[in-house]
């Protein structure tokens, strides 16, 4: 019997095995969650760091520059490097940039740290990511695809429970600490199971290999349109989440972080859809699916909208929310990944460099907002953001897809 290590792997015309869809999904679900934990604490980090209430979204924002740099000059390395040790590597590094933002003194060594923490994380996940796509058969890696990212969905969802109940009992630093253990138990992990298996790879130095990545984007009109539709509906979400803190832990409602991040579970429904939108993609369907996920990101914002009056409209708001954002996704990665096998990683990176473009202006946006206009601000910046992605994707229609849907949809 081989070693873990030398785990098979299926071929191009084979399934990738479900235990194996399993632990990418694991692993993408504790990657992503380093990028999202300082959402339902920025409260209690603006406090300890004299942080503005206006200001406090750039918490956040160091994340999404993290992301970006990553997305620059990291995620793409996946096409020329061997993944699984580049993987571990990357582990290794992010245990240090979680231990450094629980010691962190004051809030220039936190904003550091939060970089590293969206560069090491966003790295990880984006790595992942590709690797399930290079892995699956091309008839089924929108399922694949699909899986990977429901952990990255599950990994969201626990990065705000998780942070709201262990800031609860010991504070936001222990949020950190625990993270840095986890993430040092999925290098062991990952260490032993990961499958090694030489993948398409580019014939190109380090150099050569970022300037092909604008080459990319300048000439595949795919990962352009399928980009800004990211950016904005990203930029709507990270709006949501960002400021949703600020109304929660006040007055009337006051809730706890623990209960400010169990909104985040209503979401385990963007799971499912996350995992349906792959299969349709595969099918070609991948038009329609985005139509029908920008309609419900435009029409989540009103019961958003109700937040001060009730918790039960804000909890059906964010259920719609993120069934339209995973679909979305979902949809625009399957899209994407279909232009190239040898260059899946480029192209995970140049779309997700959308992703944190969006983030980070919805992020700093929606805590101005906020300090100017109240919670209906908010939620005016992310209605207003959700209608232009709608209005940019129909100008962005294929002709073929406008007269009838006749034909069948293709990256």
């Amino acid at each position: 019997m081989p070693a873990p290590s030398d785990l098979s792997v299926p071929g191009p015309a084979a399934r990738t095995p479900r235990s194996l869809i399993l632990l990418l999904a694991v692993a993408c679900a504790l990657s992503v969650a380093n990028v999202y934990y300082a959402q339902p604490l920025l409260d209690a980090i603006g406090r300890e760091f004299g942080m503005a209430e206006a200001a406090v979204g750039i918490v956040v924002t160091a994340t999404q520059l993290g992301c970006a740099l990553a997305l620059l000059f990291v995620v793409p390395l996946g096409d020329l490097l061997d993944r699984r040790r580049l993987m571990i590597g990357q582990l290794a590094l992010l245990v240090l940039a979680l231990a450094a933002v629980a010691l962190s003194a004051n809030a220039p060594w936190l904003l550091v740290g939060m970089v590293a923490l969206g560069l090491l994380g966003t790295a990880m996940t984006q790595g992942l990511l590709a690797l399930s796509a290079a892995l699956a058969a091309p008839g089924e890696r929108g399922r694949v695809v699909g899986a990977a990212q429901g952990g990255v969905v599950i990994g969201l969802l626990l990065a705000r429970v998780l942070a709201g109940a262990v800031a609860d009992a010991w504070g936001w630093r222990a949020v950190y600490l625990v993270s840095a253990a986890l993430a040092a138990a999925l290098a062991a992990v990952l260490a032993r199971r990961l499958p090694r298996r030489r993948l398409p790879t580019a014939d190109l130095g380090y150099w050569a290999l970022l300037r092909s990545l604008y080459a990319l984007l300048a000439t595949e009109r795919v990962l352009r349109v399928r980009g800004t539709i990211a950016l904005l509906m990203f930029a709507a979400f990270s709006a949501f989440w960002t400021a949703l803190v600020l109304p929660l832990s006040a007055p009337p409602h006051s809730l706890t972080h623990t209960a400010v991040g169990s909104f985040g579970l209503v979401g385990v429904a963007g799971v499912l859809m996350a995992a349906r939108a792959g299969r349709l993609a595969d099918r070609g369907h991948g038009e329609r699916t985005t139509a029908a996920g920008l309609a419900l990101l435009c029409l989540s914002w009103v019961p958003i909208a109700f937040l001060e009056q009730s918790l039960w409209a804000l909890a059906l708001g964010v259920l719609i929310l993120d069934v339209a954002l995973q679909a979305l996704h979902v949809t625009n990665q399957t899209m994407v990944f279909g232009i190239s096998a040898q260059a899946h990683s480029r192209l995970v990176g140049g779309y997700m460099m959308f992703y944190a473009v969006g983030s980070g202006l919805g992020s700093i946006a929606s805590t101005a907002a906020y300090a100017q206009a109240g919670w209906l601000g908010v939620c005016a910046l992310g209605a207003g953001i959700s209608l232009a992605a709608l209005l940019f994707w129909a100008a962005t229609l294929p002709r073929d897809c406008r007269v009838g849907w006749v034909k069948r949809e293709s990256p």
